[in-house]
């Protein structure tokens, strides 16, 4: 039944990644912390392996939607490139300081975090795009704050990358793309740190590898490659405006429920 929802939850997770640029992990991390509550994972590492699991989908639904957006010329490469390099950096101290801190806590930050991209979503608040993009120092330590934060929530960076880009006057599907490209090095960094970081942990439920958890990786990763081609046709298709709003109240329930 678990695998089941692993794989619904991943079909998800590619649509959203696709549309809006976010990863899919602000909407797996609490999806996985609620299905490993139920499963009797111990509460002082399960949500630390559901943000580490998160991160790992990321890199399966990232390449499908690196190429999809690159196909459309969309990704800004040298942008992209440069963030990176802070992006790297950022992650290993992400997830460095997500493991000091206690499940319970994480969880009430990751709430929060919750709801302030309901907002941002409901609202449609968007930054003026009042300067041009940064040199090469600017992207790198705009990256290294991206990655850490994106380690501690188990997101690929979007909901922080895109409105970043578009502040810096990047259209918005060209902010969405490279936004999904920064999502790779993310994951990929922090991926690792978490499995080095939870490796010898001896509260990991089995099939545990570190602070990844291989069954809702495999479900995840399974359905969430092919609805990531999906999501960037509709990216580039549709207005989101709505599925935004309708996200939104998603998050916001989601946001409460860590919190209370």
């Amino acid at each position: 039944m678990e695998f089941l929802l692993y794989l619904v939850l991943g079909a998800c997770a590619g649509v959203l990644a696709g549309l809006f640029g976010v990863g899919g992990g602000i909407i797996i991390v609490p999806v996985l912390v609620f299905s490993f509550t139920l499963q009797g994972f111990d509460p002082l590492i399960l949500t630390h392996l559901a943000v580490g699991t998160s991160l790992a989908t990321i890199i399966f639904t990232s390449f499908n939607t690196i190429r999809g957006h690159h196909k459309r010329g969309a990704v800004l490469w040298p942008v992209f490139a440069w963030m990176a390099v802070g992006i790297l950096l950022g992650s290993g101290l992400g997830a460095l300081t997500a493991k000091a801190i206690a499940g319970p806590h994480l969880q009430k930050i990751i709430g929060v975090f919750a709801l302030v991209v309901a907002a941002q979503m409901a609202l449609n608040l968007k930054p003026k795009a009042s300067r041009s993009v940064p040199g090469k120092f600017g992207l790198g330590l705009a990256g290294a704050f991206i990655g850490w934060a994106s380690a501690i929530f188990g997101i690929g960076g979007g909901s922080l990358t895109v409105p970043f880009l578009t502040w810096r006057s990047v259209p918005m599907q060209q902010a969405v793309a490279t936004s999904s490209a920064c999502g790779l090095p993310i994951a990929l960094a922090s991926t690792l740190s978490f499995m080095i970081l939870g490796w010898h942990d001896p509260l990991l439920p089995a099939h545990s590898l570190g602070f990844i958890y291989l069954p809702a990786l495999l479900g995840i990763a399974l359905t969430s490659m092919f609805f990531a081609r999906f999501g960037v046709q509709l990216a580039h298709q549709l207005s989101p405006l709505l599925l935004k709003r309708l996200f939104a109240g998603l998050l916001f329930i989601v946001g409460l429920k860590f919190l209370i």
